[in-house]
């Protein structure tokens, strides 16, 4: 079992920056392949950014590129996102997740621990 638990979230303005982390305990953290998904009200959670087990490979969906960061401390089993020029549609919970196994995928599915999830508002 691997429990995360996300922090870091909040209201901000738009154009403003924001750093999400998330904690993990339980097993090895290095064994695990980690990602960040949102879910804004009345949608699907999707695919944020993720990162590999040795934070040699680091993905973005379009809609944050260029303005987020990933990255992992694996001393401190923490994975980090930060989150610059943001907008309103940046609103939603956002959940860290990890993943057992090879690949770091975009879908939901492809991982087995979640956390609670994080607020992020976004205002104009």
């Amino acid at each position: 079992q691997v429990q995360l638990a996300e922090s870091g979230g909040g209201l901000v303005q738009a154009g403003g920056s924001l750093r999400l982390l998330c904690t993990a305990s339980g097993r090895t953290f290095t064994n695990y392949n980690m990602a960040w998904f949102r879910q804004a009200p009345g949608k699907e959670r999707e695919f944020v950014s993720g990162i590999s087990s040795s934070g040699l490979s680091i993905y973005y969906a379009d809609s944050v590129k260029g303005r987020s960061t990933i990255s992992r401390d694996n001393a401190r089993n923490t994975v980090s996102l930060q989150m610059n020029r943001l907008e309103p549609e940046d609103t939603a919970i956002y959940y860290c997740a990890a993943r057992g196994r090879a690949l770091v995928p975009t879908n939901m599915d492809g991982y087995e621990y979640w956390g609670q999830g994080t607020q992020v508002t976004v205002s104009l």
